[in-house]
């Protein structure tokens, strides 16, 4: 078994505790893997740092608080079952080993978020979507629709948000019957980035500190999703969102 496979085995115990019970102990931490191109800096770099500790505090989930980066082409990427993969600029094509390693890293089951901190111009989306186009030739990107698994993993939202409002909905590149990978140009770290004094990094505009909250809450969605997939749909926190719902909880 890979380990990537490993990882998804264990992030499936976790899932299935993540509301009713504690963590299962440090063999399940899960970490939000960053993806490292080239030598470009991280655009945001604490918020996979936050998104980790929300994730934290509002499930069950452990998390790796200090999480990690690696390129595509480090076996490295099969030690999580998810990676983050942000960027604010156009980079050079990715070398064939990185196309592997992406290819691979999908098929044996991992999860990917783009997150497109520089949505209001075009140098990385054009960048990240023709690595997309190499890795997955057959596969393209196409909107989730608003009753998508994403939108009720765990909080219940009617659409995305970020720093930026954004785009209606966010990108998906199906696999077989998931999406193995989700594209956002919202911003979504630039919601989530705090410094150590605990001070917000980014404005969030138009919707302010509200619009921050369902950033959040977004990024808590993915990270449930990516552990558990359409595990919804097997209504295994159908009573915790039915509470949810009865509580005024979106």
């Amino acid at each position: 078994m890979s380990r990537v496979l490993m990882a998804l085995a264990a992030s499936c115990l976790v899932c299935a505790g993540a509301v009713g019970a504690r963590a299962l102990g440090a063999g399940t931490r899960v970490e939000v893997r960053g993806v490292q191109v080239g030598d470009l800096p991280e655009p945001r770099e604490s918020a996979r740092r936050r998104l980790a500790w929300e994730v934290r505090k509002r499930t069950s989930i452990e998390t790796v608080l200090r999480p990690s980066r690696s390129r595509l082409d480090d076996p490295a990427i099969f030690e999580s079952p998810l990676l983050y993969w942000a960027g604010d600029r156009a980079f050079p094509p990715l070398s064939e080993g990185e196309i592997i390693g992406l290819r691979r890293f999908v098929e044996f089951g991992g999860f990917v978020l783009v997150d497109d901190a520089t949505p209001t111009s075009d140098g990385f989306d054009q960048s990240v979507r023709r690595a997309l186009r190499r890795a997955f030739p057959d596969d393209r990107l196409a909107p989730l629709p608003r009753d998508h698994t994403v939108y009720r993993s765990f909080f219940l939202l009617d659409r995305p948000y970020g720093r930026i409002r954004g785009p209606e909905t966010l990108l998906g590149l199906q696999r077989g019957d998931r999406v193995a990978i989700v594209y956002s140009r919202h911003d979504l770290g630039g919601a989530w980035a705090r410094d150590n004094l605990g001070t917000w990094e980014h404005s969030v505009v138009p919707g302010g500190d509200r619009q921050r909250e369902l950033a959040i809450r977004l990024g808590v969605n993915l990270v449930m999703y990516a552990l558990c997939l359409d595990y919804k749909d097997d209504q295994v926190h159908a009573p915790f969102i039915m509470r949810r719902r009865g509580g005024g909880g979106r």
